[in-house]
């Protein structure tokens, strides 16, 4: 059945079925093959889209940016300081304007009713580049990675999650896992699992029966066993600063090494990674909590630089999947 997704805007991947899912996989992995042999099909010439930033990024700024550009567009940035959204001006007004100027709204902030309200007022595609709740473009990016380096389907994949079960990467990994079928299993304490949103998690159980998959959420290591994928975050997310001390003894038992890899049982275990990580203390806020003896590495620096490890082929695939987004969308 022909997909369309022309002038939808991409929220989360809730709003999707698994087949507009495949598409925009399938099109991530033929525009990146397209660019891989110098292809250049300018699909999004004389198109417009504007970036807001409430949060800094890397990955995303970069990866919507050279997308983008790639495909013909042109960018405009705007982060908290270069706009008056929702200081001098509503975020309803704000939304108003930006949809007469630009063809297409990138938002990367904190609340999921900011992405919402800007598709709400808008008139344009709006995709969601990060929230507190969500982070999908990063799951599209996952799962073509899992699809380039690990011989099954989708949905007959595992993934363990260890570390902080209620942030947003467990979340959007949840909502991805059940609408493509897959097993995912978010590992960690139980302290934080009753802090989950449990409204949003019975939905997630739910589409992920209709689907055949399974979610599961447990603090039982045992959970490694065969796992394809173990997938790493950061332990505080930004504006949690504060909270370093004690969510690093909370979950430094979840802290991926080599024995979580030998725990799988599986010799071609992948470690993946939304980035940034702190697997070393090359960095200055690494540095600065070791010097106040508190290790805040979520995983050990042999295993992020191993053989297992696909973390940096994960993040090229920003660029590809966010790139399959835009042009699914406007195009």
């Amino acid at each position: 059945m022909a997909v369309n997704l022309k002038g939808r805007s991409f929220l989360t991947l809730m709003d999707f079925t698994p087949g507009e899912i495949r598409y925009m996989l399938d099109l991530g992995h033929d525009l990146k093959s397209k660019r891989r042999a110098g292809i250049c099909d300018p699909t999004l010439k004389g198109k417009h889209i504007v970036l807001l930033f409430e949060k800094t990024s890397t990955r995303t700024r970069c990866s919507f940016e050279v997308a983008a550009t790639q495909e013909g567009a042109h960018v405009t940035y705007l982060d908290s300081g270069s706009s008056q959204m929702g200081k001098k001006e509503s975020l309803e007004d704000s939304a108003k304007v930006l949809g007469r100027f630009f063809d297409g709204i990138e938002y990367r902030g904190f609340d999921q009713k900011v992405v919402e309200d800007l598709a709400k007022y808008s008139g344009v595609p709006v995709w969601n580049g990060l929230t507190d709740l969500d982070h999908p473009t990063q799951i599209l990016a996952d799962m073509m990675t899992i699809e380039e380096h690990c011989a099954k389907p989708l949905n007959k994949v595992k993934v363990v999650f260890p570390g902080d079960v209620r942030n947003n990467m467990c979340y959007a990994w949840m909502i991805g896992a059940a609408k493509m079928g897959m097993h995912f299993v978010g590992l960690g304490p139980e302290e934080l699992a009753r802090e989950m949103d449990h409204q949003l998690t019975k939905k997630i159980f739910e589409v992920a029966r209709e689907n055949g998959g399974l979610i599961e959420i447990t603090d039982d290591m045992g959970c490694l066993k065969d796992a394809d994928v173990i997938y790493g975050d950061i332990w505080a997310s930004m504006g949690e600063e504060d909270l370093i001390p004690k969510r690093s003894e909370l979950l430094s038992p979840y802290r991926v090494t080599e024995e979580t890899l030998k725990a799988t049982g599986n010799k071609d275990v992948l470690y993946m990674h939304c980035l940034p990580s702190f697997h070393d203390f090359e960095t200055k806020l690494a540095k600065e909590w070791k010097d106040k003896g508190v290790d805040i590495r979520e995983v050990t620096d042999e295993v992020f630089r191993g053989r297992h490890s696909v973390v940096f082929d994960e993040a090229e695939n920003r660029m590809h999947s966010i790139k399959a987004v835009l042009v699914a969308t406007l195009a």
